[in-house]
């Protein structure tokens, strides 16, 4: 396992990318971009957004396991029905989906190159860990379920 794996909460990960969103569109304001009706994009997008990650924990909850992203290992349940039969990850998703929100809101073509570094980061340093602990745990279930349902969507 490397250092940085599962060390950085996604919540904290997705706040330093929208802080980092801000940060470079204030920096370089000429690299705004005009995009008309970002506001309602972005106030749909980040809706999206919430209803996915809330689902996700609601569905977590009702199964009574943990949502505690830096432990995998302590699930007691796989869940895969629900909003979990859409996306293998529909918290980060809905992360993603807050953060294209917040990219639109600022209108900044930095805001929009982060996106995929945020997908980048997830995939390596959080997804790939937690479908291994997943897959020790819960072994054929888990690879039938991966295999029927995609990571992001």
């Amino acid at each position: 396992m490397n250092a940085i794996e599962l060390r950085v909460p996604p919540v904290a990960l997705s706040l330093f990318f929208a802080g980092t969103m801000w940060l470079t569109s204030v920096q370089f304001p000429v690299m705004s971009l005009v995009i008309p009706g970002r506001l309602i994009i972005s106030v749909a997008l980040c809706g999206i957004g919430i209803v996915f990650a809330v689902a996700g924990v609601i569905a977590f909850r009702a199964a009574k396991t943990t949502v505690n992203p830096t432990r995998p290992d302590a699930v007691s349940t796989l869940i895969s029905s629900g909003i979990y039969s859409f996306s293998r990850n529909p918290m980060y998703v809905g992360f993603l989906f807050a953060l294209g929100g917040w990219a639109f809101f600022l209108g900044h073509v930095h805001g929009f190159i982060l996106l995929p570094a945020f997908v980048i980061y997830m995939n390596r340093f959080q997804i790939s860990p937690e479908e291994r602990a997943l897959s020790l745990k819960f072994g054929k279930h888990f690879v039938t379920y991966t295999q029927s349902v995609p990571r992001w969507l």
